[in-house]
């Protein structure tokens, strides 16, 4: 039977376009990250400019390093490799070119938004509803052009790194559409349809996933096709591939609640994630023991090769990520861990370390077949590189292991009387300067490692051609019938062992993809049911009311400003925490809480018990100069008493709740009247503790209504506040009265 051949040609372009995003992105991502740390030793560094505080650029950072830098990267890897492992073109050069350009002014938005103040407050998914949706759209785009590549293939079987990219291209879309549910409040104002307790599970089942399968999965194949092509030999295992790959796919999505430890979430929800966290140990090193062993006897060809280099360090990193990971999860490691530097050190290890040596690795590999050179324009420059980037990032991680772990044993120790042995915070932020400063060293010397990887790749891109040579290739159309595999001799083990049933699969991109959808979306929906459906998991709480409107637009300039980034509002029920807090936070308290503040680092103490701890007037003076605490690194915001609360926009704010369903009754239609009349009460209490006038239209009296409401709802006595009294009906399942008084 005669085979048709076809001809075609792959589209390179579209891959040195992501590939120079990739560096550019990179070193504005580590730029910010090195101002922000900047920041943490000398406050004053924002230049008393508020779209410079740590707060409002921190968010920056992360989503830069994460979507900008790791995204365009993985963009990268996947057009280039995709289009050889399945020997087709794209399916569209015009997608291609839309996703390219749609990603960009996506990452734009986000570096304009950001430090204006524009953000959800939900940590790695702060950009806001038009962007989300930009976000959905371009994502789609990017899914059918690879779908449709699929599609079009002349390779029968799907190598593994296809899998985990088909893994990533699914399970980013459930978690973006999922965890971004929203309800508009005005053109870049949005409350989450989630509170409390269940958004703080969807927040991390989102945040611990978008590592799994934004940072982890497309770079494993990433790993999976530039390791082996680097070093010139096949994969160690196939079948260790195999187990690998669903391993993760299934136990991954897991995972996500042991972020939420000792927290007001349902106890075995967090038990539940502890577990698959700690099974995920051994499916991951069988990923990086896949990986480092298709080195073996290339072991000479590591030391010449700075690609090698790049290669190993990188999955070196992602083994010691994953051992790293599960030990955090384990509760009595996280009740020293959390809320300290060491998740910083953990975080930091996977990002710079895992996927940031990997795409360094894959770019020098890619540099001189994208532009049709020799080689890189200077070998030695990436070996400078390479030890640069790893000095770099050993003085970052190990200096904030030192930190997280110093942070933790400070919090929770006690004196031979049995009280707090460091009762005041501020003495643990002055112990941990000087590894802030170690830090800041650390991410100056990795960002200079990228500065070396952007000359060689600006002075490798000169060296190209006038016009870059297409070649045109020849394979054999792709048969409409897949042919019958050899049958395997043997009993039951064999025919498993031979994984002939995986090939059948992998044959089969549909089956293949509905078979990765149902075991992401199984593994989801075991643990979201109950945590939705069934009452017990969050039970409500009499006299817990909603904010008042002022409240609720005071809560809008905490996230503005960025505060959830330094301020934690979750006191465990940890001894060491209750003596220095307060009483220990319950779900209850939470239930009208469009997004939950519970944080994930403490920079600063814990605020949830903060209403009535201080007068008005001490937070007046504390937001104009935080230096009435002495030592404290927190930057100062004059400008909160100066810019004007925007009044006309509260009423569109409580609808946005109201629709949600916070139980707001006739304070819908008295929003502006009721935050006017708390501003001015506010206000003269300011002036009668000594404190100046004219402050009963500012931002200030907000942040102060909300900061005064914090954590009294469970007390006897009314707010400091003193809000106006309100009607509302009380929350479903919530004991009394059918309406109480707010």
């Amino acid at each position: 039977m005669s085979v048709r051949i076809e001809t075609f040609k792959y589209d390179d372009a579209i891959v040195r376009k992501f590939a120079a995003a990739t560096v550019l992105w990179g070193i504005v991502g580590m730029l910010v990250g090195v101002i922000v740390a900047l920041e943490l030793v000398v406050p004053e560094a924002n230049l008393g400019q508020f779209w410079l505080t740590f707060g409002r650029l921190r968010p920056l950072h992360t989503n830069a390093v994460i979507f900008a830098f790791a995204g365009n990267a993985l963009f990268a890897a996947v057009y280039y490799s995709s289009q050889r492992l399945l020997k087709a073109r794209m399916f569209s050069d015009a997608l291609s070119s839309l996703h390219f350009w749609g990603w960009q002014l996506i990452i734009v938005s986000a570096a304009v938004t950001l430090p204006l103040g524009f953000t959800t407050g939900k940590e790695y998914a702060e950009l806001e509803w038009p962007i989300d949706l930009a976000i959905a759209v371009v994502w789609v785009v990017f899914a059918v052009n690879f779908f449709g590549t699929l599609w079009r293939r002349r390779e029968r079987h799907l190598y593994v790194a296809i899998w985990f990219y088909i893994a990533s291209i699914v399970t980013v879309a459930v978690l973006h559409i999922f965890n971004s549910l929203e309800v508009p409040a005005g053109p870049f104002k949005s409350y989450s349809v989630y509170a409390g307790a269940q958004d703080a599970f969807m927040q991390w089942w989102y945040g611990h996933n978008a590592v799994a399968f934004f940072l982890t999965t497309p770079f494993l194949g990433l790993m999976y096709y530039f390791l082996p092509k680097a070093a010139d030999r096949p994969v160690f295992s196939y079948r260790l591939s195999i187990l690998h790959f669903w391993a993760i796919v299934f136990l991954y999505i897991w995972a996500g609640p042991h972020h939420l430890h000792y927290t007001a979430t349902p106890e075995w929800a967090a038990t539940l994630g502890m577990l698959f966290s700690l099974m995920l140990w051994m499916p991951s090193w069988g990923g990086m023991v896949n990986g480092l062993l298709t080195l073996r006897g290339a072991w000479n060809k590591v030391a010449q090769d700075p690609v090698l280099k790049f290669f190993v360090a990188g999955v070196t990193f992602y083994g010691l990520s994953t051992f790293e990971g599960p030990l955090l999860s384990i509760k009595s490691v996280n009740a020293l861990s959390h809320y300290t530097d060491w998740t910083i050190a953990h975080v930091h290890g996977g990002a710079l370390g895992w996927n940031g040596l990997m795409i360094a690795g894959m770019l020098y590999w890619l540099g001189p077949r994208l532009f049709q050179t020799k080689a890189m324009w200077s070998k030695k420059l990436m070996t400078i590189h390479f030890w640069t980037a790893l000095v770099g990032l050993l003085l970052y991680v190990v200096s904030m292991w030192v930190a997280g772990v110093t942070q933790g044993l400070m919090w929770r120790q006690f004196d031979e009387s049995g009280r707090l042995a460091n009762p005041d915070f501020v003495e643990t932020v002055q112990q941990l300067r000087v590894m802030y400063f170690v830090r800041l060293g650390g991410g100056i010397v990795f960002l200079g490692s990228m500065v070396l990887l952007a000359v060689n790749f600006v002075m490798t891109w000169l060296r190209r051609p006038a016009e870059y040579a297409e070649p045109v290739y020849e394979a054999p159309a792709l048969e409409k019938v897949a042919p019958e595999p050899t049958p395997v001799k043997g009993g039951l083990w064999q025919r498993i062992a031979a994984a002939r049933w995986h090939r059948r699969w992998e044959a089969l991109p549909v089956t293949f993809t509905v078979l990765t959808t149902v075991a992401v979306v199984v593994a989801s929906l075991f643990e979201i049911i109950p945590t939705f459906l069934i009452k017990s998991n969050i039970p409500t709480i009499a006299s817990v009311h909603p904010y008042t409107p002022l409240e609720l637009y005071g809560r809008d300039v905490y996230l503005r400003e960025g505060c959830y980034n330094c301020h934690s509002q979750m006191v465990r029920p940890i001894r060491s925490e209750t003596e220095r807090y307060g009483e220990y936070s319950k779900a209850g308290e939470f239930v009208f809480d469009h997004p939950f503040q519970w944080g994930s680092r403490r920079i600063g103490p814990d605020l949830h018990r903060v209403g009535g701890k201080y007068n008005h007037l001490w937070h007046v003076t504390h937001m104009e100069n935080p230096r009435v605490v002495p030592g404290s690194i927190m930057p100062a915001y004059p400008w909160m008493l100066e810019d004007p609360i925007d009044f006309a926009a509260i009423p569109a704010r409580v609808r946005a709740m109201a629709r949600i369903g916070v139980p707001y009754g006739d304070a819908v239609d008295h929003a502006e009247a009721l935050a006017r009349e708390q501003a001015d009460g506010i206000a003269r209490e300011i002036v009668d503790q000594g404190g100046p006038e004219g402050l009963g239209d500012k931002d200030i009296v907000a942040l102060i209504a909300y900061l005064q409401r914090l954590g009294t709802d469970i007390k006897n006595a009314p707010t400091p506040a003193s809000p106006p009294r309100l009607q509302a009906a009380a929350p479903e399942g919530a004991a009394g009265a059918d309406r109480k008084e707010l």
